[in-house]
């Protein structure tokens, strides 16, 4: 089956108001692929969420950086997937490697925040990746298959879940897989879903590259048939990014 190709952009911990406002002004005004086409997603930082949404084209959608893993209450600093949901964001992205790594949070917090998004009716980008010492010891593979099994164990329904392969060692470094690296995980990654989970979640879930994605590299990176897709940090604050979502086009070549 088809799967549409989804394009994030994370705004990560960047922007002032007047950014924000200019940014969005570039992505209301950009020529792009249609909905049916490509699916748009962008993530400011919690503050410009509501202004984000209330300026942002229509057939864009925004996602919160992080949400709480349980229902709110006394956690100072947190924000919850009800409050998310309340203010109409429909996605959330979870389980980012800097805040794995920066905040320790473990493959099972991941996995517990993804599944509760979910029960609230958040949409989910589910980041999984390894960083360079892992790649070089060659256990690429185990360490993703162990971070998607842990929301694989937790969750039943992966129709509201994108999986973002985000290698760590090419985050902010400038590195960027190669498309052939990143087809081969996203393969590996779709294989082992398939064997764990089910043939037609195999099948339909949307597996994105992130990792120095840029305006040079994405069309190559998204004629690679595991590919669906990116998740952008620096190049999504920057008109750059207007060409990485038309490169969902090279999809239907």
């Amino acid at each position: 089956m088809a799967r549409k190709f989804f394009v994030g952009g994370n705004w990560k911990c960047n922007g002032t108001l007047d950014e924000v406002k200019k940014i969005v002004s570039i992505l209301n005004e950009a020529e792009v692929p249609p909905e049916d086409v490509v699916e748009v997603v962008v993530s400011p930082p919690f503050v410009f969420l509501p202004l984000v949404k209330s300026l942002l084209r229509s057939d864009f959608s925004v996602a919160a950086q992080n949400c709480w893993v349980r229902r709110g209450g006394a956690f100072t600093g947190e924000i919850s997937a009800e409050m998310l949901i309340n203010s109409n964001i429909p996605w959330v992205i979870v389980g980012h490697s800097e805040r794995r790594l920066l905040l320790n949070e473990s493959n099972e917090f991941v996995g517990d925040k993804v599944a509760y998004a979910l029960l609230q009716g958040l949409k989910v980008i589910a980041c999984v990746g390894e960083t360079l010492e892992q790649r070089e010891s060659g256990s690429t593979m185990n360490v993703v298959a162990a971070q998607t099994k842990a929301i694989a164990d937790r969750v039943s329904h992966w129709e509201n879940v994108v999986l973002a392969y985000e290698p760590v060692w090419a985050i902010g470094t400038g590195k960027v897989a190669t498309p052939a690296q990143a087809q081969e995980v996203h393969s590996e990654l779709r294989k082992w879903l398939h064997d764990n989970v089910g043939p037609e979640v195999a099948a339909s879930v949307r597996i994105i590259y992130g990792g120095s994605v840029n305006g040079a590299n994405c069309e190559e990176q998204a004629a690679q048939p595991d590919v669906d897709g990116f998740l952008v940090g620096g190049a999504s604050l920057k008109p750059e990014f207007i060409d990485i979502i038309k490169s969902a086009t090279v999809k239907k070549k």
